[in-house]
């Protein structure tokens, strides 16, 4: 009786591995059928073809390997009834495992293409701030030189180290912050040159900055608009404050609006405010607060980036 138990359960789970693997295989074709009809006509043609295939090759096991008695051999009706439950289960099972794996492999290709297109969109986004700055810091220096200023000489060695962490350092995906505070320094002491307001800018740095990652050129920005559209009527005129704690990196810029001018809309131009959000989307998913507001004369900077 255990043998006979046993042979059941091989010829059984032999038969399912066939059905299984036919079913998966060709219910996509079918499904792909250019009507509903021909799908469903496909489909009871595969179950008929699977029954009789799992029927016959039950007969020769049990009749020519197992030698199982003639008197046990006569045809029943519940024989095609099990097999065809067999069909329906081992099939049912093959059409959900299908519909599975093509949806994990549909969600990493669209994952993977999600990547690459913010891959390419990030990397838009960083070429349009690079020729923006060198635009604007060519034309502090044109203005020094223009004047002839005795200080046009060191605008031109701050302009050279300017141009050594774009072209070497800021090419990375992340830079070192205080690689990124020595640029924004650099970029400061040439605007003071152009401006010659010594109490121009307040900047002031708070926590430990060494050993601590950030996106090359994510600063630039705000100091740079605040340069551009600041009113340069009070000193400080700009105010900028970085502070580093508990893998938080907190950000302020603070300048005087020019009379007339509705910072919020007029502040940003070349490159958005919308793309620097974008940006910091793409590289700080969930992981940055940035606000910018108009009080009190003054046009306000604040973001956050957790570490």
């Amino acid at each position: 009786m255990k043998s006979e138990y046993l042979n059941e359960i091989i010829i059984s789970f032999f038969l399912n591995v066939i059905s299984f693997y036919i079913i998966y295989f060709i219910f996509p074709k079918i499904i792909a059928a250019r009507t509903k009809i021909l799908a469903v006509t496909g489909m009871i043609l595969l179950i008929a073809v699977i029954l009789s295939v799992r029927l016959a090759v039950g007969w020769v096991f049990w009749k020519y390997i197992i030698h199982l008695p003639e008197n046990d051999m006569e045809f029943e009706w519940i024989w095609v009834w099990n097999e065809l439950r067999q069909v329906v289960i081992t099939g049912i099972y093959a059409v959900l495992i299908r519909f599975m794996i093509r949806m994990f492999e549909t969600q990493k290709l669209r994952d993977e293409l999600i990547n690459q297109r913010q891959a390419g969109e990030l990397a838009l986004l960083r070429s349009q701030v690079n020729p923006h700055f060198l635009f604007n810091t060519l034309n502090s220096i044109y203005s020094l030189v223009y004047r002839k200023s005795d200080e046009a000489p060191e605008a031109v060695m701050k302009f050279s180290s300017i141009m050594r962490y774009v072209l070497y350092e800021a090419t990375s995906e992340s830079v070192l912050l205080e690689k990124e505070v020595e640029y924004l320094r650099s970029y400061i002491e040439l605007e003071k040159l152009r401006y010659k307001q010594s109490g121009l800018v307040s900047m002031s740095i708070e926590g430990k900055i060494e050993g601590i990652t950030i996106a090359p050129m994510l600063l630039i920005p705000f100091v740079e608009n605040a340069f551009k559209h600041g009113s340069k009527n009070h000193e400080p005129d700009i105010t900028i404050r970085l502070q580093s704690e508990d893998h938080l990196i907190r950000f302020e810029v603070v300048n005087y609006v020019k009379k007339g001018r509705h910072a919020p809309d007029g502040q940003y131009s070349g490159i958005g405010l919308s793309n620097i959000r974008r940006r910091l989307e793409l590289i700080y998913p969930g992981k940055y607060y940035l606000s910018a507001r108009e009080e009190n004369d003054q046009f306000r900077i604040n973001l956050l980036i957790e570490q």
